[in-house]
């Protein structure tokens, strides 16, 4: 839509930041309010979420401005600063530079790939059945397999225990 010009590129870039950096606040208070309860309710993850809390204690100002940049940590890595007890002020600056650059070269981004899609999605449509029949065979061809292998995995699975309990009746 902003490319459209229906909205401004920075207005949306600073409302996506606005979301991301709130995001960001309540997850390092969710942290902090319940980072111990975590550790002491799921032992078997102490030992992974002290080692979190040494990195994050040892660079907290690289961990708080790696918080939206971290694939596959935008959630964990906030939590394990509140929890690791990062104070507040260093923890909102770096969330919020974090988020600024993130949110504004998404933006730009999309905004610059948008006229390309609309291209590519013009000449999408003239195959768009085709596409949709391909996608449905390949997901059904997909489930199948899956299928067969764990019903395979099952039967070599039994008998193993058939011929694990054979032997200890012998």
């Amino acid at each position: 839509m902003a490319h459209d010009g229906h909205l401004k590129v920075a207005a949306v870039g600073f409302w996506i930041m606005g979301g991301t950096w709130l995001a960001d606040i309540l997850l390092y208070y969710l942290g902090r309010w319940r980072g111990d309860w975590v550790r002491d309710r799921w032992p078997k993850l102490r030992a992974f979420m002290l080692r979190v809390y040494t990195v994050v204690r040892r660079h907290p100002w690289r961990c708080s401005i790696a918080v939206r940049w971290a694939y596959g940590l935008r959630l964990t890595l906030p939590l394990a600063c509140g929890a690791a007890r990062v104070p507040f002020w260093l923890y909102a600056i770096g969330a919020a530079i974090s988020a600024a650059t993130w949110s504004f070269a998404f933006t730009f981004l999309g905004w610059g790939f948008g006229e390309a899609a609309l291209r590519i999605l013009g000449h999408v449509r003239r195959y768009e059945v085709k596409i949709a029949v391909g996608i449905i065979v390949t997901v059904i061809i997909g489930l199948y397999l899956i299928r067969k292998r764990k019903v395979g995995e099952e039967v070599v699975d039994a008998l193993e225990r058939e011929r694990k309990g054979r032997r200890r009746r012998a």
